[in-house]
């Protein structure tokens, strides 16, 4: 049986900063159009939070508003962020195909991520990911809302043995070592080494990612 690799999405094979700031501006613009908000755009507040699950989001961004006006502002969020990667606007990260096209031969690949359902297909469809990708799993099928139980559904549902875990933040890191996975962690975009120290290697370029797993 081949060994799998769990990838996170948003930070490890996409490049989510190149769409994030227009989608979150386009939100809060429609906040700022309702009253419901004023000042700046939390851009870096968003930032530091990327990958957590995402009501954890919403709270911490828009502490003082009601449950409602955060759904809904999750939504158009979601929405806007599904038009930038239609449109082209983002991108996967350097060498993401070439090594997923390399580590395919000898690992089943899958994904498994804090974003939702729609979200990951549009990246999975704009990138064809799936020509890799065995499976797609959003923290929306997990009533938890935990990475490491998301993680242990990837790993039931496909008789997994062996294999690691590749993403940015604790969650990923915590999520491996919770399912006796190798933690590889990826120093890109939105990680932070107090986050990265727990992982079992780290990597600041997908191409270190065969040599590594070797």
């Amino acid at each position: 049986m081949k060994k799998a690799i769990i990838f996170d999405m948003d930070g490890t094979l996409f490049q989510t900063n190149l769409i994030l700031e227009p989608a979150l501006t386009a939100t809060f613009d429609v906040l700022r159009a309702k009253s419901l908000w004023q000042g700046d755009t939390p851009i870096e507040t968003y930032r530091e939070i990327m990958g957590v699950p995402l009501p954890v989001v919403w709270e911490t961004l828009c502490p003082e508003h009601s449950l409602e006006v955060r759904e809904e502002s999750n939504a158009l969020f979601h929405t806007k962020l599904i038009e930038q990667i239609r449109h082209g606007k983002g991108a996967l990260y350097p060498n993401a195909e070439q090594i997923l096209a390399i580590l395919v031969e000898d690992y089943n690949l899958y994904i498994a991520s804090n974003g939702q359902i729609e979200y990951l297909q549009a990246i999975v469809e704009t990138y064809q990911l799936d020509r890799f990708i065995k499976g797609t799993y959003s923290i929306q099928s997990i009533s938890s809302g935990h990475k490491s139980h998301l993680v242990r559904k990837v790993i039931e549902e496909n008789n997994i043995q062996h294999g690691a875990v590749v993403g940015d933040r604790a969650s990923d890191i915590q999520a491996a070592q919770d399912n006796y996975l190798l933690a590889v962690g990826v120093r890109f975009d939105f990680a932070q080494e107090c986050e990265l120290q727990k992982a079992n290697v780290v990597i600041d370029d997908l191409k270190e990612l065969p040599t590594v797993l070797n």
